[in-house]
């Protein structure tokens, strides 16, 4: 199948050709390819926002030809042959073909090489490892990666056992491509290879796992790759208290925020969820959301006076996420509450220690204790305009 990119905008753009340009006065003609999520992305016409480009030029090769043409460049992973070049403000990731020389499932000890198909060899996935010229020429050294990615199949190059022993994180990768590029059912031979090596997924660093499961959380429709990890086994493994998967089903179709999504994939429970998050290493502001969101789902019904105290003393973000967990588990619009959500801002207390003071109250425990009762109340009565002194009066005559 003979395929090409000419045409593509990213193909053409002046830095582009810069990189290009550079390259082959150094290397000569077909020294440098593009390869991976750019030539595969254009093929299946999603937007190309990074650019790789596998070389036959060693590290020194490529930054001494970059720096000639007067092109920025930093040596961002020299060990596995890989050089950041900067044209226009814009970044290019340009690493030598390699050839993997060992291999413990999360590190790799590499060896450069001018052979594209050893280079294409080590790679995760067939439509991966595709290469581009810049014509825009296609160059598939698996003989299955254009299929792949024009049909929406995710499969291993080669044996699907050696290339998650190689990185076990490539498990997580499978049902990350898969749900952002699969169709139809998964590939069965990469499936079982994925629930042979589940166990593996232990020896990761709980980032590298958070980050890979996210990403996946993303996809514009997560659940056939939700679905299959757990058929697989490879779910329960990172989410062992994981409920049923219908209110995340359903929750899928409200928002395309993985965090979110990510808390319809823990119980409701504070505890639990807090020890799921430190398991996977998220950051604290993800841990706090997914805690909040663990007090339940929240009543879409809800009155607003209800939820403007919520939203007052929670914040809106945890409001509106408790609201589309309650659609999303009862199936009735929170449409009013959202826009409530939306559209109102809680008022700042109107009154604090100097309002107190004015009042004959020396500073002290009765201050606090009566700016307490003032904010309940006010709270309760749905954060009226006026009335603040004559509340306050009363409330400062009231018995200790």
């Amino acid at each position: 199948m003979s395929v090409s990119l000419a045409g593509q905008p990213w193909l053409n753009d002046p830095a582009t050709v810069r990189v290009m340009d550079a390259l082959e006065a150094a290397g000569g003609a077909d020294c440098a390819r593009f390869v991976g999520g750019c030539v595969r992305n254009s093929l299946v016409g999603r937007p190309v926002d990074d650019i790789d480009i596998a070389t036959r030029l060693k590290p020194e090769q490529t930054m001494a030809a970059l720096k000639a043409a007067g092109i920025k460049c930093v040596p961002t992973g020299l060990a596995h042959g890989t050089v950041t070049a900067v044209a226009d403000r814009k970044p290019f990731e340009i690493t030598t073909l390699r050839r993997d020389v060992e291999t413990d499932g999360r590190h790799a000890v590499v060896a450069f090489t001018d052979d594209w198909g050893e280079d294409a060899r080590r790679r995760d996935f067939r439509l991966n490892a595709l290469y581009a010229d810049r014509s825009g020429l296609i160059f598939d050294p698996t003989a299955g990666g254009l299929e792949d990615a024009l049909a929406g199949r995710v499969v291993f190059v080669g044996d699907p056992h050696q290339r998650i022993e190689e990185d076990h994180l490539r498990i997580l990768r499978f049902f990350r491509f898969f749900a952002w590029y699969g169709r139809s059912e998964p590939d069965p031979g990469s499936l079982k290879a994925c629930a042979d090596h589940a166990d593996s997924l232990s020896r990761l660093s709980a980032e590298r796992v958070s980050r890979e499961l996210l990403k996946l959380l993303t996809a514009p429709d997560p659940r056939p790759s939700v679905a299959a990890m757990r058929a697989a086994g490879v779910l329960d493994r990172l989410l062992p208290t994981v409920p049923d998967l219908g209110a995340f089903q359903a929750l899928v179709d409200l928002t395309e925020d993985p965090v979110l999504r990510l808390s319809a994939l823990l119980p409701d429970d504070p505890d639990e969820v807090a020890r799921t998050a430190s398991a996977l290493r998220l950051p604290r502001a993800i841990e706090f959301r997914l805690a909040a969101a663990a007090q339940g789902p929240l009543d879409p019904q809800t009155l607003p006076p209800a939820l403007r105290a919520l939203i007052y003393r929670a914040g809106a973000e945890t409001v509106r996420d408790r609201l589309l967990r309650g659609q999303a588990s009862s199936g009735v619009s929170a449409g009013d509450g959202l826009a409530l959500v939306a559209s109102w801002s809680p008022p700042r207390m109107p009154v604090g220690g100097r309002e107190v003071a004015r009042l004959g109250i020396p500073p002290g425990p009765d201050t606090g204790r009566i700016l307490t009762a003032f904010e309940e109340e006010w709270i309760a009565a749905d954060f009226p305009d006026a009335g603040h002194d004559e509340r306050l009066r009363r409330l400062a005559r009231q018995p200790i």
